[in-house]
């Protein structure tokens, strides 16, 4: 096991995208108007792709078009002292293949938010980094 220099262990690349596997919610950090802007958002990993469904016109589809972004998902207990953070970054590309939206449509990715939500941006997860904290 390795640990990071605060005693944090360090996780393998397999072992983060096993965890992104785990959990719907994360959040994306995009540039908007030259300032850093973080969004929660739902997603699902596909391969090792995270896949996230919003409006055609939203912010977030408008600020992440080609561009390099970070996504971030976590899962703690606070009473344990336990859980883990995985980060990953990549460019973000607007999916616009009809055939690629129609399968991305199927995956399980429901939408939370209300309003239509037909747009589809896939982050490469180019470089991923995590931690597991063990507890006290």
């Amino acid at each position: 096991m390795k640990l990071d220099s605060s005693g944090l262990q360090v996780l393998s690349r397999e072992e983060c995208l096993r965890l992104l596997a785990t959990t719907p919610i994360g959040r994306i950090v995009f540039t908007d108007h030259a300032l850093p802007a973080v969004q929660p958002v739902n997603f699902h990993l596909d391969g090792q792709s995270i896949v996230i469904r919003t409006a055609i016109g939203s912010k977030l589809a408008a600020a992440t078009r080609r561009a390099v972004v970070a996504f971030e998902a976590d899962e703690f207990d606070s009473e344990l002292r336990t859980g883990w953070s995985v980060t990953a970054v990549g460019h973000a590309q607007a999916v616009t293949d009809p055939a690629e939206i129609d399968r991305l449509a199927s995956l399980p990715l429901p939408v939370w938010a209300p309003g239509g939500r037909n747009h589809f941006i896939v982050v490469e997860a180019e470089q991923v980094s995590g931690r597991r904290m063990n507890g006290r």
